[in-house]
C-alpha cells in the first residue's frame, strides 16, 4: 500500500482523482475487495464520491476504478 500512500500524499485537501486497479498493479478480484472497504468506510485520507465503475469478469461486477476525493485526515 505504500503506492496508494505517497499517491494520496501528493493530492491537496479537496482534490478529486481517480484510484484503479490498473494504478496499483492489482487483480480486479483483489481491487474490488478494496474499494468494497473504501465505499464502507473510506480509504487512508480520502472519502469515496460518484458511482464506482465495473467490469464483468467471469460473470461477476467487479470495481475496477473509483473516483475519490481527498481529505485533509493525515495519511
Amino acid at each position: 500500500m505504500t503506492s496508494i500512500d505517497a499517491f494520496i500524499r501528493k493530492q491537496k485537501p479537496g482534490a478529486q482523482f481517480v484510484i484503479s486497479a490498473q494504478m496499483l498493479r492489482m487483480q480486479p478480484q483483489e481491487f474490488d475487495k478494496l474499494a468494497q472497504q473504501w465505499l464502507d468506510d473510506g480509504g487512508p485520507g480520502f472519502n469515496v464520491v460518484g458511482v464506482p465503475h465495473r467490469v464483468v469478469v467471469d460473470g461477476d461486477f467487479l470495481i475496477s476504478r473509483v473516483t475519490v476525493i481527498r481529505t485533509s485526515a493525515a495519511v
